[in-house]
C-alpha cells in the first residue's frame, strides 16, 4: 500500500481514509458474529488500535489493509466467542442479542463531538433478524465464523482459512454444518404485512388484557424468553405454552398501567417497544410461523437498549 503523509498541510491523509472507510464493514460483521452492537464496537476500536500499532513501514508492506482489518477483527471476534460460554454463565437469566431500532429510530449519542451513528452503518437484512441471532447462538465459534464470512459477506474459504486456523475443507465443512443448523427449524416465511397485522394484534389485545385473543395469535408452542441481565425484573427462564405465555403479559400490564406500547422495527422486523414514563424499558422482538407467533425474545438489560433510550 503506497500512502502520502503530508503532515501539516491540513489534508486528510488518503491512507487513513482508506483505512477508516472499513468501519462500516467491520460493524456490520462483528455485530453479526458476536450479536452485541457494543462488544462489536469495542472489537472494532481493538482493530484500529492493532493497526495503529503498526509502523508506518509496516503499514506499507500490507498488500490489502481492508483484508488485514477483516482478518484481525474476525479473529479478535473468534476469541470472544470463544469465551462467551463461560461469561454467559455468569450472566444472570437469559441472554439475547442485542435488538437493533430501524436507522429512522435510531437515537444519536455523541462520541469525541462526533453525531455517532450505528444504525447507518448496520445493514439491516435477514442476517440480523433475531430469530436469525438466536440460532447462531447455537454454533460453535468457528462454525459461525465460518458461516457469516462466507455465506453473508461471501469470503472465499481459502481466506476463511487463515482466519480461523484450518484448511479450506475443514471450513467449507464447518459453513455446511451451520447451514444445516439455520436450516432446520425454518419453515415457509410469512409475507411481511402479515407478520405487521399480527404485532400489531398482539399489541392491542395486550393492550385490553384480552387473554383470549392473545391465546388466538400465539402458537400453542410458543415461547416468550426474557433478558434482563440481572439489571431489569424478568423471567429467569422461557416461559411456554399460548396460555402462560398470554397470562404472563396480562399480568405485566396489570402490575404497570401506565406502559407505553409503540410499534417499531427491530433488527429489521416488525416489534414492539414498551415505554414507562417515556423511557424505553423492553424491546420485544417477534418470530411468525403461519399465521401465529411462535417466539417472543424481550430485551430489557438497559445496557442491551442504549439506542432506544
Amino acid at each position: 500500500m503506497t500512502t502520502q503523509r503530508e503532515p501539516g498541510d491540513g489534508r486528510l491523509d488518503p491512507g487513513l481514509t482508506a483505512i477508516m472507510s472499513e468501519r462500516r464493514h467491520l460493524i456490520n460483521l462483528a455485530y453479526r458474529l458476536l450479536g452485541s452492537l457494543a462488544d462489536a464496537e469495542d472489537v472494532v476500536q481493538e482493530t484500529y488500535a492493532r493497526w495503529y500499532a503498526l509502523t508506518p513501514q509496516q503499514q506499507d508492506a500490507i498488500d490489502s489493509p481492508g483484508g488485514w482489518l477483516t482478518t484481525v477483527a474476525s479473529r479478535i471476534c473468534l476469541d470472544l466467542l470463544g469465551s462467551a460460554r463461560a461469561r454467559r454463565e455468569r450472566y444472570v437469566g437469559e441472554w439475547i442479542p442485542e435488538p437493533l431500532p430501524d436507522r429512522t429510530e435510531w437515537i444519536n449519542g455523541r462520541s469525541g463531538g462526533n453525531t455517532v451513528d450505528p444504525a447507518d452503518r448496520v445493514t439491516l437484512d435477514e442476517s440480523i433478524n433475531m430469530a436469525f441471532l438466536v440460532v447462531l447462538e447455537a454454533m460453535t465459534p468457528a462454525e459461525r465464523v465460518a458461516f457469516i464470512l462466507h455465506d453473508v459477506f461471501r469470503y472465499s474459504f481459502a481466506d476463511i482459512a487463515e482466519i480461523v486456523g484450518r484448511t479450506p475443507a475443514a471450513c467449507r465443512q464447518l459453513a455446511s454444518s451451520a447451514r444445516r443448523r439455520i436450516r432446520a427449524p425454518q419453515v415457509p416465511a410469512t409475507p411481511a404485512v402479515q407478520r405487521t397485522d399480527l404485532v400489531r394484534d398482539f399489541k392491542q389485545a395486550w393492550e385490553a388484557k384480552d387473554i383470549d385473543a392473545l391465546i388466538g395469535l400465539l402458537d400453542p408452542d410458543v415461547t416468550t424468553i426474557a433478558d434482563g441481565g440481572g439489571l431489569a425484573s424478568a423471567e429467569l427462564r422461557p416461559v411456554e405454552g399460548s396460555e402462560q405465555v398470554a397470562r404472563a403479559f396480562v399480568e405485566i400490564a396489570g402490575r404497570t398501567p401506565d406502559l407505553t406500547i409503540l410499534e417499531r422495527t427491530v433488527n429489521g422486523q416488525p416489534g414492539l417497544v414498551v415505554q414507562q414514563e417515556g423511557v424505553t424499558v423492553t424491546v420485544l422482538a417477534f418470530d411468525v410461523a403461519g399465521d401465529r407467533i411462535k417466539h417472543i425474545w424481550a430485551v430489557r438489560n438497559p445496557e442491551k437498549l442504549r439506542p432506544w433510550t
